[in-house]
């Protein structure tokens, strides 16, 4: 079962739907024959660990394989650091670049707590070095000011066995095509299937 964790951060709007659904990444992976689930985050939650509790209540009576997108990144972390038990991987697409002033001014100032952490907002880099499960790690491709490739190289290069995927543009981006990324996903998780 994949748990696809939406992006955004304080945005109206933004929901699994909109950005899974619409951008017809569920429907593809669904086409793969795969088991997808897209709950909505609580994107106003207040704090990452009340969003990990939030997804939490949505999970299946199994594990399952997180893709998280963008700022969903810190919210899935979190949930897979409270409850290693449950995910069997973990699929960081498009990580939000932290610590960057012009992208995080353009917050709310309800925002500014989340934007606390390391290379991922909401978390320690201690706390990544401590994942036990399966990472992959992918980029975008071409990057911006809000997902920097630096950002996706430091979570190689700190998370252990961490893998790179191939990058795309992330949704709802124009130059986003579901295709690379369906491919995508659907290698990694077939990667978990394998003895």
């Amino acid at each position: 079962m994949l748990v696809l964790v939406h992006g955004g951060l304080w945005d109206d709007g933004m929901d699994g739907e909109r950005f899974w659904g619409r951008t017809g990444v569920a429907a593809g992976l669904r086409g793969e024959g795969l088991a997808v689930t897209a709950p909505d985050r609580a994107m106003r939650a207040g704090s990452w660990d009340a969003e990990a509790e939030h997804l939490a209540a949505a999970l299946p009576d199994r594990p399952v394989v997180l893709v998280a997108g963008s700022n969903g990144c810190s919210a899935a972390v979190r949930l897979a650091l409270a409850r290693p038990g449950r995910v069997r991987g973990l699929l960081l697409c498009w990580p939000a670049t932290a610590g960057d002033a012009p992208v995080d001014g353009r917050l709310p100032a309800e925002a500014v707590p989340l934007l606390a952490g390391g290379v991922l907002r909401g978390v320690r880099d201690e706390e990544l070095t401590g994942l036990r499960m399966p990472v992959g790690v992918l980029p975008s491709v071409p990057e911006n000011p809000v997902h920097r490739r630096w950002t996706a190289d430091a979570l190689l290069a700190l998370v252990p066995g961490a893998v790179e995927l191939p990058g795309c543009p992330e949704p709802p981006h124009p130059l986003f095509r579901p295709g690379p990324l369906v491919a995508a996903v659907a290698g990694f998780a077939a990667g978990l299937r394998r003895p």
